[in-house]
């Protein structure tokens, strides 16, 4: 198992795989405010720090998969990316947000220090190969509609460019109608690629479009998930929070409280060491 490294400019880097800690990728869904995306980031930093968390922060500028096209979508590219450097820039850690073409992904690879390619996305090749070329590390979303297998073609495509800092990302398969399942197999078949496996704990327990014009979710199952996949042997873990999720914009109904995540954070470090101890 290789390791991947985010190495931002003018910020500390943070490796994921191998024998280091899990590393937690988190933030908001999307940028509210500037105040909003400030605060989340300071009460990151802090619990990580605390815990000796390897940690990116994520948020996305852009929503552009939106059930609704009255739904918000965040602040833009322009904006967006610029608040995100100056989240990295404030608070000394890497940040993240996904893309939605190759010229996005170009653009986006000036600011950002992880790549993340949505899971809808995950098989365009010009989208991967434009995320590859940045140099960055790429963080590919597993799709919902794809085999744990599957994902060896998406790690050659990333790897054709020159760039093998590869992440991949379980987030559920798809489960019938509006319904997600997660299969914990995936982490170490997916693992057996070589790359470093993230799984995201709160885009599992989303309901895609259950809502009717936007997606439903029940975060009383990220604890229990989390759980299982520091088990079963991720290397990260990406979880969206929220001060209010009540009040959040998008996907509210995954995402955890703020206020929550530390206690969660604990266990899974508890869960870790113990199997640590036992290897």
């Amino acid at each position: 198992m290789k390791n991947v490294s985010v190495r931002p400019a003018h910020a500390s880097a943070v490796t994921i795989g191998g024998i280091t800690p899990f590393a937690l990728i988190a933030g908001p869904c999307v940028i509210e405010r500037e105040d909003s995306l400030l605060r989340h980031a300071e009460t990151l930093c802090a619990i990580t720090g605390r815990l000796g968390i390897p940690f990116i922060f994520k948020a996305s500028y852009d929503k552009a998969n939106r059930s609704s096209v009255a739904s918000y979508r965040g602040p833009g590219p322009v904006k967006g990316l610029k608040l995100l450097a100056k989240v990295r820039r404030l608070f000394d850690v890497p940040v993240t947000s996904d893309v939605h073409s190759a010229e996005e992904a170009a653009e986006a690879g000036a600011f950002l220090d992880m790549i993340q390619v949505p899971a809808f996305l995950c098989r365009q090749t010009d989208i991967l190969l434009a995320a590859g070329k940045t140099g960055k590390c790429v963080n590919v979303k597993k799709g919902q509609f794809l085999a744990p297998w599957d994902i060896g073609n998406i790690i050659r495509k990333v790897e054709s460019t020159g760039n093998k800092n590869i992440l991949i990302t379980e987030r559920g398969t798809t489960f019938g109608y509006n319904n997600l399942v997660s299969d914990m197999r995936s982490i170490p078949l997916m693992r057996e690629y070589g790359c470093p496996v993230c799984y995201d704990a709160t885009h599992s327990v989303q309901k895609p479009g259950g809502l009717g014009d936007k997606s439903g979710g029940d975060s009383r199952f990220v604890p229990y998930l989390s759980r299982a996949a520091i088990a079963c042997g991720a290397d990260a873990l990406f979880i969206e929070v929220h001060e209010d999720p009540r009040k959040a914009l998008s996907d509210g109904a995954n995402m955890v409280r703020l206020g929550d995540l530390e206690r969660l954070l604990e266990e899974l470090k508890a869960i870790e060491k113990v199997l640590k101890e036992k290897r």
